[in-house]
């Protein structure tokens, strides 16, 4: 140990070559660890570590830490810290190493004051990475010596700001933080006086000051401290201007890294711990920074304030959230909206996210949350109202905030507001009540906060949740005559009333609140919460009751306590009376027990509570579909006979409750989109013909829309209610943009009016009249009476124009909304449709829905392709394909419809065979094939008989035979007989919407279909219409004989008459084949030879008895065409068709000779690194220079050649060959090759097993200049 110590710390040169010779694995990973990819450089310093701890010679450490040291100053910046780190681990492995040599080594290696001027860079930064490996290894600290010159050197790399910037002051604070007290106070401070003493001439100097105190607090004592710079303390207000112009500078400084400076963090901490934090924040940031108005220094201060929080009492958040930096934040906020400016809104939610999740401290929670929450602009919070960091809030925080946030509607105070206004909003401030505005705006956010508490993922209890929603629901609908301890929102009166703006609005919100609520998971730790929760159930309380029920309860005793609330909008008596016959139902529902019926149940439950709480937004329009529904539901759930049916008799109850559902969907509301889907997914399983009649008649797009044109009025009159409500004020700024587009809008339609002739003729008649125009012409001009008369009926008539032409645009306008209205209203009803087809896929009524769906999709696809248009196509395809025909359940009971479906499968074929469009034609085909699965899948009464007796072999080998080959109801003659007319036209026909995919989806879904269509298939190799429809019967027939059921299905003389059969018509086929100029009969013929390949394979593994002559003679006169070689793939498909012939593939012989070209002169080689064949053959040259015998190594080696033709190429390659084999440089069974590149003159030789590769090269320089 000793010895090595020694050696290390002497300094001795290691001699590389003992090294080297111990192979190239050792030296790649110093070449691995400076590569940029850092898993490559974490790998290569593990390898290291483990080559030289199993059996690592002190040679080869030597080496390693000599390499190691040199590489710290690379040029590359991913090699430095990989040198660094593989550095601080060798010295961390072995202890034995002083560090005091390896910072010798570091220092010599890269002296700063020798180094050439182009090289102080790297230079300093081999001095900064070494200095970090020593700290990084974990021994620094321990060797006192070590530590001192390291942190001397770190002083002396902090003159290379240019280059190192504030990496060696980072570096000292980072080792001062892990050094102990009696370290720093015996061997550090002596040499850190001066830059401790001059703390306030440099942020650096001020962040290790700062880092001192807090890490050594015995040290740096307030008496020392004064002895330093005069001051006992940091902060103070002597110091301040100082302070201020250091935190300008650091901020300046982390300008492009984004972040808060360290000297910073720590000033923030010292002044908090010397007693000085109001000093600091008023004087040093509010009053210091800000005076300077820039990017960098606001963002520094933000960050300040975030990074503050957890460090502060109640009563110093409220001072910081109340003052400049909170303002200045605010109007960055609102003023950073567009897309391309830097927002610090996440960063800041980013630190209270942080802080709350690390606070226990329920008072702290609650002055952050409404610190920010009052930071309001003109009333407004800066905040949004779904800010997400309430998740972290303690429940009793919550609870505080809660309550806090009800206050201020009730009884806003803008005084304890932080409010600002931007200077637009100053140019465009009206004679408005500016209170009132502002008062109206915190409501709105007030009341949508509340509502996303209840969304939000926080922890909360039914009891928050339902206080929550009374109050949105009592300030929508209600308003206070009189407290009462009955209705705890009576408690407390407003000081301002809401106007019917601000009821209307907080209706908006309750409806979204319900929403929130029908879909929210339920709540509590009790075991019937758990229970319901694994059930999936959502919009009902731990007691199973929906929300919405409640909320009814609730609405039913504010009605009955007409002493002390009133409702904003009374309701009439029939109103009333609906509403308790509403409440009346629902109880009876309850107390109904019946687990057949219990779907239906909560589904009129369900129905019955929406329509009865929509009294209060909408009464006049509800009150129609309530009554019908409250008829309904006696119908229902009557215990009457069902009477026969008439003409004239009642709609079935399901019919109604269909058109109720209907009638909803026309309401643009999500919450009523979801309730009818969810009602109408529990009563489809009594849908009736008439009532899915209802819904497809929507979705027709060739019947009149008279009444959805009255559902769409409506339902555009609810929008522009609900936009004009929730369009905040503040939000109007871009109105003058919308007007500008307006202006741009009619001024086109200006252009593109049609010159109106009756307005033309108008005008020359009132000109005519007033003498302007005349058949003949005079100079004399109309007196001023005349041309008064005549400017009144100019202006007359063409403000007539005008009328009539925004007319025109109103009604055009009109009609293109009511067009996008009528599309939303379709996309809507489709949810039924996917509803019913999910929940009942196995009723009958499921066929009626195939064509209204194909013709919704055919008039898409040949209508306008807007946005919205395209969005209904799509969904309408995507119900087709997913919910029906790929559907895994349907329909078991058809036998009474069998002949229908036959009849539909026939005219759904046959409407895609005369389709144009292949797209649209795929869909029909898709349908008929559903229908195949239908009446396949089903058993008849009549047992039906295989199509083709299996022979008792068969049936034994495979017992699934009988299964795969079963018909159920399926009518296979006459299904035959449909598809062979498809196919046939499909082969036959030029223009042909269907395609080879449909059929190749037939045969493989329903390979039954295969031995009654395979005979057309073979037919039309040679009968197609063109050469593509004969490539198609190819590669369709290629598709069907693998398959096992085609197999089952014939006997072994069919099989074998089949193969003879196929191979015929592809050599009939083969015969006509032409020069192959088209690529259409490229096509063919590649097809054919796919074909042929499974043919004779077939033929030769199954001994096939079938004449193969024909077939002979007709490959070998198609391989005369020149065609066939110059397409590798047609070349390639026919050789593996010969093969089967007992044909081999010839080789190609070598071309001739080429007239020599005049070679180019040599190429000048260009400098630099030795290449790979020398470096390998360095051995041997080392051996010829001390005439010693060097070991024959064989191995292949390369060198270049400059010959300017292949033909010259091979015949100085062969000589070359030739000559070293007779000198022995190559041993036997050795040769020497070469490869033409693209360049002229580009030639690479390669020499098989040449022992010599440094001669080798030489012979190569002079054969290459021989012509």
């Amino acid at each position: 140990m000793a010895e090595r110590e020694a050696r290390h710390g002497g300094g001795v040169p290691a001699d590389p070559r003992g090294v080297l010779r111990k192979g190239r694995a050792f030296l790649d990973l110093f070449w691995d660890i400076a590569k940029p990819e850092q898993e490559v450089r974490l790998a290569a310093t593990e390898n290291l570590l483990r080559h030289l701890r199993d059996g690592g010679e002190d040679e080869e450490l030597k080496y390693a830490l000599r390499r190691l040291v040199e590489g710290l100053g690379a040029t590359r910046e991913a090699a430095r810290p990989g040198f660094s780190l593989a550095l601080a681990q060798v010295l961390q492995a072995f202890e034995e190493i002083p560090l005091c040599s390896v910072l010798e080594q570091i220092q010599e290696k890269h002296n700063l004051e020798k180094v050439k001027k182009k090289l102080v860079r790297n230079a300093a930064f081999g001095n900064f990475f070494g200095v970090m490996a020593l700290f990084q290894s974990g021994r620094l600290i321990k060797d006192q010596k070590a530590l001192l010159e390291s942190i001397q050197l770190l002083q002396q790399l902090a003159h290379h700001q240019t280059h190192l910037r504030d990496l060696p002051s980072k570096t000292l604070v980072d080792i001062l933080s892990e050094v102990p007290e009696t370290v720093f106070e015996e061997v550090l401070f002596g040499i850190l006086q001066a830059d401790l003493t001059s703390a306030f001439k440099s942020p650096e100097n001020l962040h290790l000051l700062l880092v001192g105190m807090q890490k050594f607090p015995g040290v740096l004592k307030p008496k020392k401290l004064k002895k330093l710079f005069g001051s006992p303390t940091i902060v103070n207000e002597e110091n301040i201007p100082r302070l201020v112009e250091l935190l300008e500078s650091a901020a300046k400084s982390e300008k492009k890294d984004k972040k808060l400076p360290s000297v910073g963090l720590d000033l923030l901490q010292v002044s908090l711990k010397e007693g000085a934090f109001e000093l600091f924040w008023s004087e040093a940031v509010e009053n210091g920074l800000f005076k300077e108005k820039s990017g960098p220094v606001s963002y520094m201060c933000y960050r300040l304030l975030g990074s503050a929080l957890p460090l502060l009492s109640v009563d110093q958040l409220q001072m910081v959230l109340k003052g400049r930096v909170m303002q200045h934040y605010g109007e960055h906020v609102v003023t950073t909206q567009l897309p391309d400016r830097f927002k610090f809104a996440p960063e800041m939610e980013a630190y209270v996210d942080k802080f709350l999740t690390s606070c226990d401290d329920p008072e702290r929670q609650l002055a952050v949350m409404i610190g920010f929450s009052t930071l309001t602009n003109q009333g407004y919070p800066v905040v949004p109202s779904v800010w997400r960091v309430v998740r972290h809030l303690q429940p009793v925080a919550l609870q505080k905030y809660i309550d806090w946030l009800k206050d201020m509607f009730l009884k806003p105070d803008l005084g304890c507001c932080l409010d600002f206004s931007t200077n637009r909003q100053k140019q465009n401030q009206e004679n408005k009540n500016i209170a009132q505005h502002k008062i109206a705006r915190l409501r709105k956010w007030i009341i949508h906060r509340l509502m996303s508490i209840v969304e939000s993922p926080v922890k909360k209890e039914e009891s928050l949740v339902m206080d929550i929603s009374r109050f949105c629901f009592f300030h929508a609908f209600f308003e206070t005559k009189k407290k009462t301890s009955q209705i705890p929102e009576t408690n407390a009166l407003m000081s301002e009333p809401l106007d019917e703006q601000a009821h209307s609005l907080a209706a908006n919100y309750f409806f979204g609140l319900l929403q929130t609520l029908n879909t929210l998971t339920v709540l509590g730790d009790t075991a019937e919460a758990a229970a319901l929760r694994e059930k999936h159930i959502h919009g009902v309380t731990a007691d199973g009751k929906l929300w919405i029920f409640h909320l009814v309860e609730y609405a039913s005793e504010l009605l009955s306590s007409e002493k002390y609330v009133k409702a904003v909008k009374p309701f009439t008596k029939e109103q009333r009376d609906a509403w308790e016959r509403s409440l009346q139902s629902v109880k009876n529902l309850q107390k109904k027990k019946s687990k057949s019926d219990s779907a239906k149940l909560f589904a009129f439950q369900q129905l019955l509570l929406l329509m009865a709480i929509h009294l209060f937004k909408n009464p006049s329009e509800t009150m129609d579909l309530l009554s019908d529904l409250l008829n309904c539901t006696e119908r229902a759930f009557s215990k009457e006979p069902k009477k026969k049916k008439t003409e004239n008799a009642e709609p079935e109850w399901v019919e109604v409750i269909v058109e109720i559902l209907l009638s909803l969907l026309a309401q643009p509301s999500l919450l009523i989109r979801r309730i009818s889907n969810s009602v109408f997914g529990r009563i489809c399983p009594n849908l009736t013909k008439k009532g899915l009649q209802l819904i497809l008649d929507v979705l027709d797009p060739y019947q009149d829309q008279d009444e959805e044109s009255a559902v769409v009025v409506v339902e555009e009159s609810e929008k522009e209610k609900k936009s004009a409500q929730d369009t905040d004020d503040d939000e109007s700024e871009d109105s003058s943009d919308d007007g500008d587009t307006e202006e741009e809008n009619d001024s086109e339609d200006e252009k593109n009016e049609e010159v109106d002739e009756d307005f033309r003729s108008q005008l020359i008649n009132v000109l005519q009249a007033g003498n302007a125009v005349g058949e003949d012409e005079s100079d004399e001009e109309l007196d001023d009476e005349a041309m008064m008369a005549l400017d009144k009926s100019i202006s007359a008539l063409f403000a007539e124009q005008q009328k009539r032409i925004q007319a025109k645009k109103d009604e055009k306008d009109r009609i293109r909304k009511e067009k996008i209205l009528r599309r939303d209203f379709k996309i809507k009803v489709l949810d039924l449709i996917e509803v019913f087809l999910s929940k009942q896929p196995e009723n009958p009524l499921v066929f009626d829905i195939i064509e209204p769906l194909l013709q919704v999709i055919e008039q898409c696809m040949s209508s306008d392709s807007d946005k919205q248009e395209i969005d209904f196509l799509q969904k309408t395809a995507h119900i087709f394909t997913n919910s029906l025909c790929r559907a895994k359940q349907y329909c078991k009971r058809v036998d009474v419809l069998q002949d229908d479906l036959h009849t539909f499968v026939e005219r759904l074929v046959k409407k895609a065979c005369k389709h144009t469009d292949s797209s649209v034609a795929l869909y029909y085909f898709s349908a008929s094939l559903y229908l195949l699965k239908v009446l396949k899948g089903n058993v008849s009464d009549k047992s039906p008989a295989l199509p083709v007796p299996l022979s008792k072999k068969q049936t034994d080998t495979i017992p699934q035979a009988c299964q795969l080959l079963s018909t159920g109801c399926l009518d296979v003659e006459r299904v035959t007989l449909i598809y062979q007319q498809a196919l046939t036209q499909f082969l036959s026909k030029r223009n042909s919407a269907l395609t080879s995919s449909m059929f190749l989806d037939l045969f493989t879904r329903f390979p039954i279909m295969c031995k009654p269509l395979i005979d057309i298939l073979v037919k039309s190799i040679t009968a197609g219409a063109r050469q593509h429809q004969q490539a198609q019967a190819c590669l369709l027939l290629q598709k069907v004989l693998p398959l096992r059921e085609l197999k089952l299905s014939t006997t072994k003389e069919e099989w074998e008459e089949l193969i003879r059969e196929s191979i015929s018509q592809v050599t009939e086929s083969l015969k006509v084949a032409d020069k192959l100029r088209v690529k259409a009969e490229k096509e063919k013929v590649a097809r054919s030879l796919e074909l042929l390949n499974f043919l004779l394979k077939t033929v030769t593994q199954q001994k096939l008895h079938v004449e193969l002559m024909e077939l002979d003679k007709v490959l070998v006169a198609l391989n005369q065409q020149e065609s066939i070689g110059k397409s590798a793939r047609l070349d390639s498909l026919y050789w593996n068709v010969m093969r089967w012939l007992n044909y081999t593939k010839p080789k190609k012989e070598k071309t001739a000779n080429k007239p020599v070209q005049e070679a180019e002169p040599l190429k000048r080689k260009k400098k630099g690194f030795l290449p790979e064949t020398k470096k390998l053959c360095q051995d041997s040259r080392l051996c010829a220079a001390s005439s010693l015998p060097s070991s024959p190594r064989p191995a292949d080696h390369h060198a270049p050649g400059s010959w300017t033709c292949r033909a010259e190429a091979e015949q100085r390659t062969q000589e070359l060959g030739c000559f070293c084999s007779a000198f022995g440089f190559l041993p036997a069974g050795g040769s020497v090759l070469h490869h033409m590149g693209k360049g002229k003159g580009n030639v690479m030789l390669v020499a098989k097993g040449c022992v010599c590769p440094w001669l080798f090269m030489c012979l190569c320089n002079v054969f290459s200049q021989m012509a």
